[in-house]
């Protein structure tokens, strides 16, 4: 793979930038920026929102024909990083999850008509959404073959019940793509659809308290009691449901990662910034060799998951799969996340537990990332089954394993 950046995207990552710099980095510096949970406050994401799309960067990894910038899988990743050194920015760029997620995927995977309808809006920034896939034992969460969710055909329609939870942005979604069992087989056996939320037949049971910062709308508890969906709102078709879920996932868990390691950055920067001015004993905290130590192996970390990021998403570029790729990237990079919280926060000492610093806030929220989008035993297993599957081959330069 080419590590050479264009002069298109120098251009563009030197506007995202500019943007987290003057405009979002002082932001957080406020309680008044923040929501009740955590999150930046409605008002003030409006007025960033119409800024961001003044420069041309609003929802930048859609096409251009649907008013995005046409990135690809190696533009996101040099991009989302720069946005996430921010704890607000994804969002104001619309480039944060599960909205992120859901429209690589509608993008892909839906019609024109279903496009015009489901997916513009979300792009636009006009709705927010949701992906209604996880349930509570005995159903299906890191293993989908096990939903229990059904949706039975009656005519040109669809009668959903079942239970769903921890939907990420429930609480503020219009625009919902829900998983649910049409059939028995292991591969063939989901279906995917698109509902309203104002559609009846199903509700919001509680929006799940949690240890982190939430996105908005949380994550929520939901119930599905006769909702109806017409079969024109059916995703793919019957029984492609897995299919599409995979779809969806594989990029989702890598723009994580993309997201993670600018988190992870600025985790070092303030701690960084801290060792350079704090003295201890008659010297420099940044002159010890101990906190030396602790920066390099967080650098050292923050920059091998670069690497993996970069080769799925290059792998992706080029057609392929990148299974066993990405799962590297997603426990490198989430566990990376976490190691870079802890130790700016013990760099920082009191500073860094208060919250002075957005140190606190990415600690709470990095314990997530070795749990969301599958956790990391299992994308463990799927190294596992591809070195298996490949032998020495696994670690051959070129296109690689899938």
């Amino acid at each position: 793979m080419d590590f050479n950046v264009s002069a298109h995207d120098h251009q563009l990552m030197d506007q995202v930038d500019g943007f987290v710099n003057d405009r979002l980095l002082p932001l957080e510096q406020s309680r008044q920026s923040f929501d009740e949970h955590d999150n930046i406050c409605e008002d003030l994401l409006q007025d960033l929102r119409a800024e961001v799309k003044a420069m041309g960067l609003f929802s930048p990894q859609m096409p251009v024909a649907r008013g995005g910038a046409g990135l690809g899988p190696v533009g996101q990743a040099l991009l989302y990083e720069r946005m996430n050194r921010s704890i607000f920015g994804p969002v104001c760029f619309n480039c944060a999850a599960p909205d992120d997620g859901n429209m690589l995927v509608l993008s892909k995977v839906a019609t024109p008509s279903q496009q015009d309808r489901w997916l513009q809006p979300i792009i636009d920034g006009r709705v927010r959404s949701a992906f209604v896939m996880t349930e509570p034992h005995p159903g299906g969460g890191s293993d989908p073959s096990m939903i229990q969710t059904r949706a039975e055909r009656r005519g040109d329609r669809w009668m959903v019940h079942g239970h769903k939870w921890f939907i990420t942005g429930a609480g503020v979604a219009s625009h919902f793509i829900l998983i649910a069992k049409t059939g028995e087989g292991a591969r063939d056996g989901l279906t995917a659809f698109a509902f309203h939320k104002d559609d009846p037949g199903w509700s919001i049971i509680r929006r799940i308290p949690i240890m982190g910062p939430e996105e908005h709308g949380g994550h929520c508890e939901l119930r599905f009691d006769g909702l109806e969906i017409p079969d024109e709102n059916r995703l793919m078709e019957v029984g492609q449901g897995l299919k599409l879920t995979q779809i969806r996932l594989g990029i989702a868990r890598l723009t994580h990662c993309m997201r993670w390691l600018g988190l992870a950055q600025r985790c070092l920067e303030v701690a960084h910034a801290y060792v350079n001015e704090r003295k201890g004993f008659g010297i420099l905290l940044k002159d010890r060799e101990s906190v030396q130590m602790q920066l390099g192996r967080v650098a050292m970390a923050i920059d091998t998951g670069r690497l993996l990021t970069m080769r799925a998403a290059w792998r992706l570029q080029q057609g392929k799969k990148a299974r066993p790729d990405i799962s590297m990237a997603k426990i490198q990079v989430a566990d990376t996340l976490q190691l870079a919280a802890d130790t700016a926060i013990q760099l920082c000492g009191a500073r860094g537990y208060s919250q002075d610093t957005p140190l606190e806030w990415i600690y709470r929220y990095a314990r997530q990332a070795r749990l969301v989008d599958g956790a990391s035993e299992v994308h463990q297993s799927v190294i596992s089954r591809a070195y298996l599957e490949n032998g020495r081959e696994f670690f051959a330069w070129g296109s690689g394993h899938d």
